[in-house]
């Protein structure tokens, strides 16, 4: 299986060696019983980084509930849904795609036939464009877990007929949350 992209890039990022460290024994952990147990259909964990997500339940309870149904009937095959800040997500984005700024999510993708992979979501990038959209912060954080699953499924958004599929998935996970389409906004501008 493979680790945790994150994993190495941790001890960089800690502002308190305590939470760095803390942080990384919750990874670990997470580690260890991946490859003890190797996830049941649709298993999807969250690790909960930033401070500010802690305080977000409807987010939690929406970004698993979307997770879950990006997953639909995948047996298993579990995901691991990082809950951080932007200053990780740029050290993410830089060490692995080469781009030096943080962005909305990052889907990692496993080779393991068991473990699709890893998603991470940034926080403050999430929150920034849920007020400039006029959205929720929960459902946008729905949103980029569904966008973020799809990703790890094979799904892309380079071209416009690939984007056109994805984006009808996604209008379909959010609908049957309750939640608005993600890309009627930007349709009508």
């Amino acid at each position: 299986m493979k680790a945790f992209p994150w994993d190495p890039v941790l001890p960089i990022l800690s502002r308190d060696k305590a939470e760095s460290e803390k942080a990384l024994a919750q990874t670990n952990r997470m580690n260890q019983r991946l490859k003890k147990r190797p996830p049941k259909a649709r298993a999807i964990a969250i690790v909960t980084e930033e401070g500010l997500w802690k305080s977000e339940a409807q987010a939690h309870r929406l970004v698993r509930a979307a997770a879950a149904l990006a997953l639909g009937p995948a047996p298993k095959r579990g995901v691991t849904i990082l809950l951080t800040d932007d200053v990780r997500l740029a050290a993410l984005n830089a060490r692995f795609r080469g781009v030096n700024r943080a962005t909305n999510v990052l889907s990692f993708p496993s080779d393991a036939p068991d473990y699709l992979g890893d998603i991470a979501i940034a926080y403050g990038v999430v929150a920034a464009e849920a007020r400039a959209q006029g959205k929720s912060f929960a459902a946008h954080a729905a949103h980029l877990a569904a966008h973020g699953v799809l990703h790890l499924l094979g799904y892309d958004h380079e071209r416009a007929s690939a984007a056109d599929i994805m984006e009808a998935f996604e209008r379909r996970i959010l609908k049957r949350l309750g939640l608005a389409d993600p890309y009627q906004r930007r349709k009508a501008a």
